[in-house]
């Protein structure tokens, strides 16, 4: 009788022991952002929003990707891609001066 009453706690225990691993991930993890909006266009630049949390992601149109890094603030992110542009413009400057 003892081996029927623990072969009925297995079960229960290694569902609840899965329900608590699987919201632990979700806790610490949060939105995956698999569902993104289409493309948006702000300012010359085109983002995407995240559907499930309303994070923001800058999209590029012509590789039709989105790239940079996810952030809530817009302004934010334009500023970021600005100064990564200018970086990139600045490099091409030094490389393209005859010696």
């Amino acid at each position: 009788m003892a081996e029927e009453k623990k072969s009925r706690w297995k079960l229960p225990l290694s569902l609840m022991a899965t329900g608590v691993a699987g919201a632990a991930v979700l806790v610490f993890r949060g939105c995956w952002h698999r569902k993104m909006s289409w493309p948006v266009r702000y300012q010359q630049h085109s983002y995407q929003v995240c559907l499930g949390c309303g994070i923001k992601r800058l999209f590029d149109e012509k590789s039709f990707c989105a790239y940079g890094p996810f952030s809530y603030d817009l302004n934010k992110l334009i500023s970021w891609d600005l100064d990564q542009r200018a970086k990139i413009a600045g490099e091409e400057s030094v490389q393209q001066r005859p010696a």
